[in-house]
């Protein structure tokens, strides 16, 4: 087997034996190993893919603390489908969810520290980040409301719509609130599974993290928006011809061989100099 595909196929069987833990220690029905096993499948076709696609031979130290992040936030998916007619066994799922939370800081720092830093890292990163934050905002609906899923369901919003408008395709420059509100999703969608506090105070930090996210994602959209491609090119003046330049007549001669400007000066008239 190529090395490749040793990676993806590595997290494969990795998602497999934990759905198996997950069976034998809190239980799952059928829902729930098949939404952790068909995760799992799409986790390694998708992964594979990206790695032949970015010319490498086998995933980086970063890419496998990413894949760890990944095979956990499998876990939490077939937990979170599990518990639609039955309570979550939170004592599993908030253990599970801080781990794939705080990986989220190491691969990163993985990354730097080993200089293996990469696109393909860098999105793989961010989309384990975002089913994350899904599933997530999937389990706290049923408390909060159906409007929690707009945290979950933005990142996935704002691709489709980038099909769509071309416009939404350019590359963003680098913003460190944008990791803050990206971290920020994570711990108040944490707090609100754990079910620690007051059911209004769970709703109002789900609503505060909602209201991040739309100025996050609101800032982005403002931002391509405004140097779209088609407004570039109408806000840069279209170049002038230079006009050449024009030749300078030679002196016209008059008779005697003399120019005009000389035949001017000599004709002025002489006034006699008056004294003061």
């Amino acid at each position: 087997m190529s090395r490749v595909r040793t990676g993806p196929v590595v997290g494969l069987t990795a998602q497999l034996v934990l759905l198996a833990v997950l069976a034998a220690t809190v239980g799952l029905d059928v829902a729930g190993w098949l939404a952790g096993a068909g995760y799992g499948l799409v986790l390694c076709a998708v992964l594979a893919r990206g790695v032949r696609r970015h010319g490498g031979d086998r995933l980086g130290p970063a890419d496998r603390v990413t894949l760890t992040r990944a095979v956990l936030a499998g876990g939490v998916t077939a937990l979170v489908v599990d518990a639609v007619d039955r309570p979550a066994p939170l004592a599993v799922l908030v253990p599970l969810t801080v781990v794939a939370l705080a990986l989220d800081a190491v691969d990163g720092w993985v990354a730097r520290r080993t200089g293996t830093a990469s696109a393909l890292g860098a999105r793989f990163d961010m989309e384990v980040d975002a089913f994350l934050i899904l599933v997530l905002s999937l389990h706290v609906a049923p408390v909060v409301g159906p409007w929690a899923l707009a945290i979950g369901g933005m990142r996935y919003a704002f691709v489709a719509a980038s099909w769509v408008l071309p416009w939404m395709r350019g590359t963003l420059p680098p913003r460190y609130w944008r990791k803050v509100v990206a971290a920020a999703q994570g711990v108040l969608l944490l707090t609100a599974v754990a079910d620690v506090l007051p059911g209004p105070v769970t709703v109002v930090l789900v609503a505060v993290s909602l209201a991040l996210l739309v100025e996050s994602f609101g800032h982005d959209v403002g931002w391509l928006w405004w140097h779209r491609p088609a407004r570039a090119a109408t806000a840069l003046p279209a170049p002038q011809p230079v006009p050449a330049p024009q030749p300078v007549p030679a002196p016209q001669s008059v008779a005697g061989g003399r120019s005009r400007r000389e035949v001017a000066v000599s004709e002025r008239p002489l006034v006699a100099h008056q004294p003061v």
